[in-house]
């Protein structure tokens, strides 16, 4: 049976390297890894949708931590019944194994996977009323907070150097972005300046 393996960060590869994960799921055993770019309480995680729809009874499912799977102590839950029905194993490499290859799950197993996920969802939590804290205390001590507000200046020579066949209707606002190499909600906000 195939052994796969799972990893998961909450934001994307210029922000995080997922290659750690990647590494030692390898080490572990997973000879087919699907990754995923998201947060661990997302409702949808489509590549661990993927991965579950993909596994098929007696496959095992490879992750470095239960956040990994879900920061959300209800999606766990839901993962691990989907688990149980499809006859997985789920594995958390050099923690807990969840064995339901028999479709069966044991009580003590099952508990300790809930209390792993309650923690997973204590920390997640955790952290976010910490930035909550220190983004107030930012901004009471007079700090901006969010990203800087974008001027006439910040608009990149390139733009103006197209901008005008955009006015003259030569070229639409996708082939604006395309041509220019920025995103649509780049093109949006430097129009709005000089429009």
């Amino acid at each position: 049976m195939t052994v796969y393996g799972y990893a998961r960060c909450s934001t994307n590869e210029d922000k995080q390297d997922i290659n750690r994960q990647v590494r030692e799921l390898k080490a572990a055993g997973a000879e087919e890894i699907f990754l995923e770019y998201e947060h661990g309480d997302a409702a949808v995680k489509q590549q661990l949708t993927a991965l579950l729809a993909a596994a098929a009874p007696g496959s095992t499912i490879l992750v470095l931590e239960i956040s990994r799977l879900a920061r959300s102590t209800k999606q766990l839950c839901d993962i691990i019944e989907i688990v149980k029905e499809k006859k997985l194993c789920l594995k958390v490499v050099g923690s807990i194994t969840v064995d339901c290859t028999s479709g069966v799950l044991d009580p003590m197993t099952n508990a300790f996977v809930q209390m792993s996920g309650v923690f997973a969802e204590l920390e997640l939590r955790i952290i976010r009323e910490r930035v909550r804290s220190g983004m107030a205390n930012a901004k009471a001590k007079g700090a901006a907070i969010g990203r800087p507000k974008t001027t006439k200046d910040d608009i990149p020579a390139v733009f103006y150097k197209h901008y005008p066949a955009y006015k003259a209707g030569a070229i639409n606002k996708t082939e604006l972005a395309r041509i220019c190499a920025l995103s649509r909600s780049s093109v949006y906000k430097y129009l709005d300046l000089l429009e």
